[in-house]
């Protein structure tokens, strides 16, 4: 396949465009730690910690209590923000700031029924909502003919491409959280 003039100042200008990026990525590695912004996603200190920030450990992230609801036939077969189609039998969560994939027990306060789920979309946009779960996880925590009820939601695992970023060797290295903007 022959690419002609055109082709090869197009690759070219690709490649330029590309290296400028990677310079320009490895420059931004050297700013002080004070000048880059807190984010919510930033890792966990110990303000008493000598040296640089230390996470906390896994088990260390603390439980949600909250409001929870569901959502079953109106979605059906819609896209999520993980990009997989709704299913409304599946056992899933829509959390707004969880990694995507991110396994969590859903515990009903009430009857002490609870569940294990996935997160796979962002929500609820409803304020004052902790969790969406899908008509499945509701018909197994009890609430589905309520529409809303009182869980703890405790985080079980994470996926790998987040725990892959985490800090363990306490260099500056980001994290990609999702959370609704």
């Amino acid at each position: 396949m022959t690419y002609g003039i055109a082709g090869r100042a197009r690759n070219l200008a690709i490649g330029c465009a590309v290296a400028v990026v990677v310079a320009l990525s490895a420059k931004s590695g050297a700013l002080p730690r004070a000048a880059v912004a807190p984010s919510p996603c930033s890792p966990v200190t110990s303000p008493a910690a000598a040296g640089p920030p230390r996470q906390a450990p896994l088990s260390a992230v603390r439980q949600e209590v909250g409001l929870a609801s569901w959502y079953g036939e109106e979605l059906q077969g819609s896209a999520t923000t993980s990009g997989e189609p709704f299913d409304m039998n599946a056992l899933t969560a829509a959390h707004r700031r969880l990694p995507l994939g991110t396994r969590i027990t859903v515990t009903n306060i009430r009857n002490h029924r609870s569940v294990v789920l996935r997160v796979n979309d962002r929500g609820p946009n409803t304020p004052g909502r902790l969790l969406d779960v899908s008509k499945a996880a509701a018909e197994r925590l009890g609430f589905r003919g309520a529409g809303i009820a009182k869980v703890r939601v405790s985080p079980l695992s994470y996926p790998r491409w987040y725990l892959a970023r985490r800090n363990d060797s306490g260099a500056s290295r980001p994290l990609l959280c999702a959370e609704n903007r």
